[in-house]
């Protein structure tokens, strides 16, 4: 690394160590491996490119103005995880006791965001616990504000498919919403899965659906444990093409 390129380190490391209180504000095309300064920092602010109306957005965020209610399109990498990551991984892709010595988990997963308001994932269940590999199962779950302040949350479905017969990823984002709420308020929202949204393409290159178990979890972000659902689907393995169903329906429910 030559000395100029060291120079916007350096000029981080010495602006968070020469204040009591600092806010790390990234204003970048991609994402930066910035977890070792942001455990420095009291709070960080990813940006990415804001246009012309940037600074005034950024002003509204430090100031408290404007209640923050972005997530990450990304993952923020960190001081030994690789670049660009994706959440998409399997099982040995991650963090892995007696495989491997280098840990990927990032600074800060996909999905994630901070607001000046909390967000708690009280419950969820399932109207079923088997469905056919052509049915759908609807997920509900209680989100609430935890805080004084009124504020947006926005809850994650990820699916994890336990057993299949190539390798899938540990987690994926089969859907999400905003919820406005306001302080102490909870709110229950409903998630229609279609078996469709565990289909995957095979060792043959057809797109299927398997039967088998797989869990539905409403998290705040890919690394947040969340809440689970354990579902079974039933039937023999069916294949699909485009006209499958790509997308789940959400409905927040009334009170």
């Amino acid at each position: 690394m030559s000395a100029r390129s060291r120079f916007p380190e350096e000029l981080v490391e010495a602006v968070l160590g020469a204040t009591r209180r600092s806010v790390l504000v990234a204003v970048s095309g991609r994402p930066y491996a910035i977890g070792r300064h942001a455990g420095t920092a009291d709070a960080t602010l990813q940006a990415f490119f804001t246009g012309e109306e940037g600074a005034a957005a950024l002003a509204g965020v430090l100031s408290g103005r404007v209640n923050p209610a972005g997530r990450l399109p990304v993952q923020i990498p960190g001081d030994t995880a690789g670049q660009p990551g994706t959440y998409l991984a399997p099982p040995l892709a991650l963090e892995s006791d007696g495989v491997s010595n280098i840990d990927p988990t990032p600074a800060f997963p996909f999905g994630h965001g901070l607001s000046y308001s909390t967000f708690a994932i009280e419950d969820i269940d399932a109207d079923a616990e088997t469905i056919a590999v052509d049915g759908s199962v609807a997920v509900r779950t209680a989100i609430a504000n935890t805080s004084l302040r009124g504020g947006t949350s926005v809850p994650q479905l990820y699916l994890t498919d336990l057993v299949a017969s190539v390798t899938r990823p540990v987690r994926r984002l089969i859907g999400f919403t905003r919820v406005e709420l306001a302080a102490g308020e909870s709110r229950t929202v409903e998630f229609e899965v279609h078996a469709d949204l565990t289909s995957f393409t095979g060792r043959d290159l057809r797109r299927r659906v398997e039967p088998g178990r797989i869990v539905l979890t409403v998290a705040q972000s890919a690394g947040d444990p969340g809440r689970s659902v354990e579902v079974e689907l039933l039937g023999d393995t069916r294949f699909v093409g485009h006209t499958r169903t790509m997308a789940t329906t959400v409905t927040p429910l009334p009170g």
